[in-house]
């Protein structure tokens, strides 16, 4: 009887284990489901680490997360959420160009990639990684530099920003020829 009552239990348990059944749209097709970011302190981390991996098997050199850069991809991600809308203009008219340089950054912007979605930071970078035009941002050889943030509404929906940039070059040193 005890063997039978203790199947029972386990049975039971691992019933509820089952995952739920996913919400079914108007449209027919399942409703997003909201990630909700576990460690936030990572997440920067596991995003340069991915994009090092990705630059590595491209032949291009690795970036390093800036503090200037990041606080330029954090502002511009809570702008996003604010206008309701993935584009790389702010609310004041401010281009990615303004945004890095009121930070402070030392160098030149290289690139911003932005994405509105409930995707993980790694499915976005590999969503980012199918496009052209972001990829390019992504293995810029010039870029050195990375931030990378973003911005969860309630809803879980989140707005991501990566921006690159490259160190300044001083073109008073080159010598060049002159005629």
């Amino acid at each position: 009887m005890k063997k039978l009552l203790l199947l029972a239990a386990v049975s039971l348990s691992l019933a509820a284990c089952e995952p739920p059944a996913p919400r079914i749209g108007p449209d027919g097709k399942p409703l997003p489901v909201a990630y909700k970011i576990p460690n936030e302190g990572k997440v920067q981390f596991r995003m340069l680490d991915s994009t090092n991996v990705l630059r590595a098997s491209a032949g291009v050199g690795p970036l390093q997360l800036d503090a200037d850069l990041n606080a330029a991809a954090a502002t511009h991600s809570r702008d996003m959420a604010v206008q309701n809308r993935p584009w790389h203009f702010g609310s004041d008219g401010s281009s990615p160009l303004d945004r890095v340089a009121r930070t402070g950054y030392n160098g030149v912007l290289a690139g911003e990639n932005i994405s509105e979605t409930y995707e993980t930071e790694l499915q976005t970078l590999s969503a980012w990684m199918s496009e052209p035009d972001t990829r390019r941002v992504i293995l810029d050889p010039a870029a050195r530099d990375m931030g990378f943030a973003w911005f969860q509404e309630k809803s879980g929906k989140i707005w991501w920003t990566m921006v690159t940039g490259r160190p300044r070059y001083d073109y008073s040193t080159l010598n060049v020829a002159s005629n």
